[in-house]
């Protein structure tokens, strides 16, 4: 691995617009194809790709569009919904979005004739993150700067509420621990929750601020990371509360962690856009360095494959692909 490898995207693609978050599908939809969708000023566009990486035929990277949404508002936070079937008969696509006016949408197309969508009130403030449950997907948990972190069915009926004690940042639900909901604070405090008894069963502490954003990691339960002030941090839940690591990474300060879906030990991070770019830094646990930066105009999102150590970022009309070693 080359240390602190600079480099461009390995691939782009085009958009028509600024792209504010752009996300892989995490779940297996039974095609070949990642299913990707990001979102612009009043629109989310769901489509397929295919990489080199992953099929020797494809030459680079390979791009379809399979249908665009409007939206009508900007759109701040995309979440996929296991549901989502492309070898189903017909086809199903649904995810939900967050958008500036607070409110969250629910999609179901078949990419076809049938597109609707339903819209969750609730929220008083911007909502900052939302997900998912993993297994059925029959829930949808979203946290606010209103303190609140709210699961809700299909319907858009709100089936918990836990107030937080400042602004909820990240929410996470992993496929592993399907009773349990992690959610991080601007405070810096990252709080387990059983959705069973509706209580909260664990904390972490970062003992820095702003806490911006954290992730469950995939391949590992016990591995919580996150990015507070300009470092990042990473927890093992069976030692201790506070971090196990951390490091400084960002010049000003971090925006984003994501862990890889492939391999524990990798996880990437974006620092604050600033006057003109913004920057990727890949992590390996392993390495005193990180092993990857790439800069972005002005990019927002991150987001990892499911089976390829490769990653994306949104920015002014693109987005943005780098391909990392394991």
């Amino acid at each position: 691995m080359k240390q602190d490898s600079t480099r461009n995207a390995a691939y782009t693609v085009d958009c028509e617009d600024y792209v504010h978050v752009v996300k892989f599908n995490p779940f297996d939809s039974g095609d070949a194809c990642c299913l990707i969708a990001y979102g612009g000023n009043n629109y989310v566009v769901v489509g397929t790709c295919r990489f080199q990486e992953e099929d020797a035929e494809v030459e680079g990277m390979q791009y379809k569009t399979l249908r665009t949404f409007h939206h009508g508002i900007r759109v701040d936070a995309i979440a996929w919904s296991p549901e989502t079937r492309l070898d189903a008969l017909p086809p199903q696509i649904r995810f939900c979005t967050a958008a500036s006016d607070r409110k969250l949408r629910l999609f179901t197309s078949d990419l076809q004739d049938k597109n609707e969508f339903k819209t969750f009130d609730g929220h008083s403030d911007y909502i900052n993150d939302l997900v998912f449950a993993p297994k059925e997907g029959q829930e949808v948990a979203s946290v606010s700067d209103d303190h609140t972190c709210r699961v809700w069915d299909l319907e858009g009926n709100e089936k918990a509420h836990f107030v937080l004690r400042s602004p909820g940042m990240s929410v996470c639900w992993h496929p592993e621990e399907a009773f349990k909901l992690m959610v991080a604070e601007k405070n810096g405090t990252i709080r387990f929750y059983d959705l069973i008894t509706q209580q909260a069963i664990l904390s972490l502490e970062c003992e820095q601020t702003p806490l911006m954003s954290a992730d469950w990691c995939l391949k590992n339960t016990l591995k919580i990371g996150a990015v507070a002030g300009s470092d990042w941090l990473i927890w093992d839940i069976t030692s201790s509360s506070y971090p196990q690591d951390k490091r400084p990474v960002h010049v000003d300060r971090a925006r984003l962690f994501r862990w890889s879906r492939v391999n524990e030990n990798l996880f990437a991070t974006t620092g604050y856009p600033g006057k003109t770019t913004t920057q990727l830094l890949v992590h390996h646990l392993g390495h005193p360095q990180p092993i990857l930066t790439g800069t972005a105009a002005v990019g927002s999102g991150l987001t990892w494959h499911r089976t390829l150590p490769l990653c994306a970022v949104g920015g002014d009309h693109k987005i943005f692909f780098w391909v990392t070693e394991m």
